[in-house]
């Protein structure tokens, strides 16, 4: 699925990245801890999160995630979008809780991670 649509499905916010919404993304996770973020081994994944901070951007970046949504209507800093930039990746702001964002992206056909 193509990122445009997951911010048309989540009623989402692309405030990084607007000329990546082409990208495709398979896989989804969620998460807080940014540990369990560094675990993961797999292409082609958006992160859900209501960490909003630099650390949330960094380990994306080690991790080769290109997505990131932030729920629970947290808004992303500047310094966010600076380093996102650099590293060409897409930031969602999106009003809905981390549950509700997942669970909508699993109905519209993005796969878990495990």
């Amino acid at each position: 699925m193509r990122i445009k649509e997951i911010v048309d499905i989540i009623n989402g916010k692309v405030v990084c990245g607007k000329e990546w919404v082409d990208t495709e993304v398979q896989k989804g996770f969620a998460s807080d801890l940014m540990s369990d973020v560094l675990t993961l081994d797999t292409d082609n994944i958006l992160l859900i999160t209501g960490l909003a901070n630099l650390q949330a951007i960094r380990t994306a970046e080690m991790s080769d995630i290109k997505c990131i949504i932030f729920a629970r209507n947290k808004k992303v800093s500047r310094e966010m979008i600076e380093l996102a930039a650099e590293n060409q990746m897409v930031l969602i702001e999106c009003a809905c809780s981390v549950f509700k964002t997942a669970g909508e992206l699993y109905k519209a056909g993005i796969k878990p991670v495990f």
